[in-house]
């Protein structure tokens, strides 16, 4: 399904935001602010970007999506629901004994995925060889990658940078959820990553920093991206975490902890007014 205007893609990232709630509460367990925080991005990539089948998951052409920060994957399921994987009243088993939707995502129950995640500093590696194979094959087909700031924090996650730049993977294009946040506190008191786009192009990638929540910014990125040659991209999108809920938005403390009944009830009432003040806006992409 492809949306076709801003306002759609906000609907949609509004929509996902709601049942990323609805899938926390019941489960009792999940990560809230990075799920929030990367809607606005999946809307984007499941509704107007990438090409796939949901009827042929393994659709030969189909372009490849990696998530590398698994935590974060309850906005991988509401989105794949709402693209027609699979009913979304089927994500409402989050994280429970048995479920297909285990807290971090497995090709074993969900074999519509690329990739298992979980260990982070491990998703680029996996897209720039999805890439590189893609590349070897001459396919048109893309390769996405959703990765976080944190994970940058591990050495793995420079190799597969320098990998892709060595190897010319114009079909690759990552996405760093920049919201300066993990579990135990801010990334620049953790472990300072300052510059990120100005490291990605030292290593020979084309490289570009905008809001994370602007839609025409990251239209003109990912359009941008096709247009490159001889260098994969990365779009370094600085998100709010909790985007959409007043009382998670910005703190570190909800990286890992979800909602609670009344919390969640709060969430969805203030995320239904702002379906309201979407719905009011006027068309146009």
């Amino acid at each position: 399904m492809k949306l076709a205007t801003i306002k759609e893609l906000k609907l949609m990232a509004n929509t996902i935001r709601q049942d990323v709630i609805r899938m926390l509460v019941p489960a009792a367990s999940g990560h809230t602010a990075g799920p929030l925080g990367l809607s606005d991005i999946f809307s984007i990539l499941f509704f107007h970007e990438m090409n796939y089948k949901p009827e042929q998951p393994k659709w030969g052409e189909r372009d490849r999506f990696v998530l590398s920060n698994g935590h974060v994957c309850a906005v991988l399921y509401a989105s794949m629901a709402r693209a027609g994987y699979y009913p979304i009243e089927s994500t409402l088993t989050f994280r429970k004994m048995g479920s297909k939707f285990q807290g971090h995502p497995s090709r074993h129950w969900l074999p519509e995925i690329e990739n298992s995640s979980g260990p982070l500093g491990e998703g680029l590696a996996i897209a720039s060889g999805i890439a590189m194979a893609g590349k070897l094959d001459k396919k048109e087909w893309r390769v996405y990658c959703v990765t976080s700031d944190g994970e940058h924090q591990e050495g793995s996650t420079w190799e597969a940078v320098m990998f892709a730049a060595k190897y010319k993977l114009d079909n690759l294009v990552a996405i760093c959820d920049r919201n300066y946040i993990q579990i135990d506190g801010n990334t620049e008191e953790i472990m300072p990553l300052g510059d990120m786009a100005a490291k990605y192009r030292a290593f020979g990638w084309n490289a570009v920093t905008v809001n994370g929540h602007d839609y025409k910014a990251l239209l003109k990125a990912l359009d941008d991206a096709k247009k490159m040659k001889g260098r994969p991209t990365m779009i370094i999108a600085e998100t709010m975490p909790g985007k959409g809920v007043s009382f998670v938005e910005g703190k570190y403390e909800w990286h890992g902890k979800p909602p609670s009944k009344e919390e969640g009830e709060k969430a969805i009432a203030e995320l239904e007014e702002e379906r309201k003040r979407i719905e009011a806006q006027p068309e146009g992409l």
